[in-house]
């Protein structure tokens, strides 16, 4: 399956729970350091409920893996990126 593009960087294959989108284009525009976020897997979940809540997780070979909370649910993201895990945080308390 070929993959959408939105603004380049935020690579969209399925739905993405609400709230997350805006916070990633909102990040992605003004950190070039992140080559590219592509949404993964949604879960349900009890305990998230409230604004948009990304925890940057596990390191991977290009970047980090990160969960975001938000609406009863959860989604992996999974960012290509140099940036340090405290950086990566930083640039995700952007709103």
């Amino acid at each position: 399956m070929k993959l959408r593009t939105a603004q380049g960087k935020l690579k969209i294959e399925h739905s993405i729970i609400e709230g997350v989108r805006p916070l990633l284009e909102r990040v992605l525009a003004s950190t070039p350091e992140i080559r590219s976020v592509i949404p993964g897997r949604i879960g349900r979940v009890r305990d998230a409920r409230g604004p948009v809540e990304v925890l940057v997780t596990v390191p991977r070979h290009n970047g980090w893996i990160a969960i975001a909370l938000s609406a009863g649910a959860r989604e992996e993201l999974f960012f290509s990126t140099s940036l340090t895990k405290p950086a990566l945080e930083r640039a995700l308390l952007i709103r």
